[in-house]
């Protein structure tokens, strides 16, 4: 025997597996099957699933296939047939009028097709691939269709996310949607509006805004717009003629914080290079104009930016007092410029309550800040005392009281002597 042929058992016979031989799929009759499922029992969803699946025995053999004939039953429950390479033209064969693009646009409609697809899925998953190619074929080309067949489309879609049709991504329908010629005519917003209007019927906005951010569209929703109405204003403008007061609400939150990002970044730079105080000032200034900020804003992010700019020791409290006490002292003006009434001097105070709160090394620091900001002419008496006396934020309230009651004895001994 050689030393390269295997062994074998005398008398035994490899056998050769047998494979299914799968007959090649003929697009034609396939959506021929599947139509005349339709016509013969009337749109019947559940009939068709049944056949799909091979659930009934009786089923055509050409709906065997269904791995490589998925994209087709999706053409045929979408426009009805099949349809002429690309466009939305009838092709040549049998139609049936239990479509999406023939139905009335209503949800209680539509939804058994979002349904029996499912249902579909959850019995053949790997058909996922497939459903998610016809989508973005179906958006990319939404130019094809009539405003009340994009608008089925979008309930469709709407609904599939609702229901969480199984294992469909949100990229594969907002990225398609950003082609140049769709969103210059307006055709991607009507369609998103629709789409967002429909989902939000059954979801939360979270809901929403979470798809957008796994659809990474969170950031860019501008990008829907054609490029003459992509503004702050014309999203405000569009979204609240349509009824989504959240979303608008949502988008301007996201704006302001933006901006307030924007200017605490402008701000910790000029401070960490000793900028001229007039030019802090001024920038402070232009910013607020244009951005529309509100002082309590400004108030708040003043404290903060001086604060972040301290180099804190980790042990040395008393290096810490005096990084502190210097830090205001020195940018005592740029406080003093925006705190211009009551009502902003306790926000500050509140702020200054706050870190100290939250900042142990900051803890028995409070009294002393409080009073440099006294002494600096940025909180006056009355603030003082009307904090000490009313105050209504809790966090460590009762022990920054009794800090400051020296304090405050000294302040109400020198207003009863005058």
């Amino acid at each position: 025997m050689s030393s390269k042929e295997r062994p074998t058992l005398g008398g035994t016979r490899i056998k050769t597996r047998k494979r299914n031989i799968a007959a090649p799929l003929d697009p034609a009759a396939f959506a021929d099957a599947v139509v005349q499922i339709y016509l013969d029992n009337a749109g019947d969803l559940e009939m068709l699933g049944a056949k799909m699946l091979g659930l009934n025995i009786n089923a055509d053999a050409n709906l065997c296939n269904i791995g490589n004939g998925f994209p087709i039953y999706c053409h045929v429950v979408f426009t009805g047939g099949r349809t002429q390479p690309g466009t939305t033209k009838p092709d040549e064969g049998e139609r049936h009028p239990y479509s999406i693009i023939d139905c009335e646009p209503t949800r209680e409609i539509i939804l058994p097709s979002v349904i029996y697809t499912q249902k579909i899925l959850r019995r053949k998953p790997f058909l996922i691939k497939n459903l998610e190619n016809v989508m973005r074929r179906f958006l990319q080309s939404l130019e094809l269709f009539e405003e009340n067949e994009r608008k089925k489309l979008a309930i469709f879609t709407a609904l599939a996310f609702s229901q969480k049709l199984s294992g469909l991504p949100p990229e594969t329908v907002f990225q398609p949607l950003l082609k140049d010629n769709l969103v210059a005519k307006g055709i991607v917003l009507s369609f998103i509006t629709d789409f967002f209007k429909e989902y939000l019927v059954d979801n939360s906005l979270d809901d929403l805004i979470s798809i957008l951010k796994r659809g990474k569209m969170e950031e860019n929703l501008m990008e829907f717009f054609p490029s003459a109405k992509r503004s702050a204003e014309g999203f405000s403008e569009h979204f609240s003629k349509e009824g989504l007061i959240p979303l608008v609400e949502y988008n301007e939150k996201k704006i302001f914080e933006v901006k307030l990002k924007e200017m605490k970044s402008a701000l910790t730079t000029q401070i960490a290079e000793e900028a001229d105080m007039s030019e802090v000032i001024d920038t402070v200034k232009q910013r607020v104009k244009d951005a529309k900020l509100p002082d309590i804003e400004i108030v708040r992010i003043l404290w903060d930016v001086l604060m972040d700019a301290v180099q804190w020791s980790g042990k040395n409290q008393q290096q810490n007092a005096n990084s502190a006490l210097r830090q205001v002292k020195t940018w005592a003006q740029l406080l003093n410029t925006f705190c211009t009434n009551g009502k902003l001097e306790l926000e500050l105070l509140y702020k200054v309550q706050m870190q100290c709160y939250e900042d142990a090394k900051l803890m028995k620091l409070f009294p002393e800040i409080v009073r440099s900001l006294y002494d600096q002419d940025v909180l006056a008496e009355d603030t003082i005392l009307h904090w000490f006396r009313k105050g209504t934020n809790p966090k460590g309230r009762q022990t920054f009281v009794k800090a400051l009651e020296p304090f405050v004895n000294w302040l109400e001994e020198a207003e009863e002597e005058e």
